[in-house]
């Protein structure tokens, strides 16, 4: 893609919302086109969509399609808080292989540090394969801190750095 074309594609409009259970057919094919491992079931998909203490934020585009306009799941977010905690875990960040470069990510990334931050908690952390650069990348541009490293974290023995934020007003 040329940074051309880049550049009109990242000012798209995107609509960061809540999941529904009407999103769950394409976040279980976004699971699949995101993640060669460790993918998350279509029943936890479905859990996470309906519990209280997670959140699930959707990253839709509008393009247009034969007929009208079309709505495409492109990215989601998921995160885990505790009644007791005021630190929330975001569990998973994932964008599709044909949109990623788009800044995706990014807006993802500040919707769940806003999701989190409107439930009461203070930080955020997160796992990512030691091996994921881009996303290494997104959360330290971020402002994350490596806090540590999990051995063997993921179904392949790869391990995890750990990373948290702070979260402040905003």
């Amino acid at each position: 893609m040329s940074t051309r074309t880049g550049r009109a594609a990242a000012r798209l409009p995107v609509e960061i919302r809540p999941a529904g259970l009407a999103d769950l057919d394409a976040l279980v094919a976004l699971e699949h086109a995101a993640f060669a491992t460790d993918r998350a079931e279509r029943r936890a998909i479905r859990h996470a969509i309906r519990s209280a203490s997670m959140t699930l934020l959707v990253a839709i585009i509008r393009e247009r399609a034969e007929g009208g306009e079309a709505e495409i799941l492109v990215g989601a977010a998921t995160m885990e808080r505790r009644r007791t905690s005021r630190v929330a875990r975001l569990s998973s960040l994932a964008v599709a292989p044909a949109r990623t470069g788009l800044g995706l990510g990014r807006r993802l990334l500040e919707a769940a540090e806003a999701d989190a931050r409107a439930h009461g908690c203070e930080r955020l952390r997160l796992e990512v394969r030691a091996d994921n650069g881009s996303g290494i990348r997104l959360y330290e541009r971020g402002g994350y801190a490596r806090t540590g490293t999990k051995p063997d974290y993921y179904e392949d023995g790869m391990e995890a750095g750990c990373y948290e934020k702070t979260l402040t007003g905003g």
